[in-house]
């Protein structure tokens, strides 16, 4: 009988782990690695999660995934994007709402990015992207980061607004799922 595959998930955000957890478990053990390190700086989410999936993976000395999300406004030149979390710590969602008062045009895409490294290689990457838009308000107590703000295509509701949001969320289960598919064939 074969082995598990386990996974060593990097992260400080016990959120993501659950979301992790829902997508990959039981096929893939999700062992949380409680850790925070200095974040990259790009604009590309992929860059960042393959840079700091080879840092961790190479000061473990054992294979680590990591993930880097972010919202992306169109009309904000895709700003916060990569700085999502840094910039929801300093300004929160009233803050963004402010910088989006009067514009009209409030399209945006939540990125995700996984990166799988093996200790002493480089990293492989898997992007999930969503297309929505920005609410005028905060609506919703469920889920983090930026879903109360957050109405994805072809819905009237905020990821803030539906109950079990981490198991509809597109952007980080495609990405995720295409780290899945990568594993089960390894």
């Amino acid at each position: 009988m074969a082995k598990p595959i386990t996974i060593n998930f990097a992260t400080s955000n016990k959120n993501k782990v659950k979301e992790f957890k829902q997508i990959l478990e039981p096929e893939i053990k999700v062992n949380h690695i409680k850790i925070s390190y200095p974040e990259m700086r790009s604009d590309n989410p992929e860059e960042i999660a393959k840079m700091s999936a080879e840092m961790l993976a190479n000061r473990l000395r054992k294979t680590v995934v990591v993930e880097d999300s972010g919202l992306f406004i169109n009309a904000l030149n895709d700003f916060p994007g990569t700085c999502s979390a840094y910039i929801h710590k300093r300004i929160g969602l009233q803050g963004i709402l402010k910088l989006m008062g009067g514009v009209k045009e409030r399209e945006c895409t939540y990125k995700s990015a996984v990166a799988y490294c093996e200790h002493g290689k480089k990293a492989k990457s898997f992007l999930g992207e969503e297309k929505g838009f920005v609410a005028e308000n905060v609506r919703g107590n469920y889920g983090f980061g930026h879903d109360p703000i957050f109405v994805p295509e072809g819905s009237n509701k905020t990821y803030g607004e539906v109950k079990n949001c981490e198991e509809v969320k597109k952007f980080r289960r495609r990405a995720v799922l295409k780290l899945r598919e990568y594993l089960l064939k390894k």
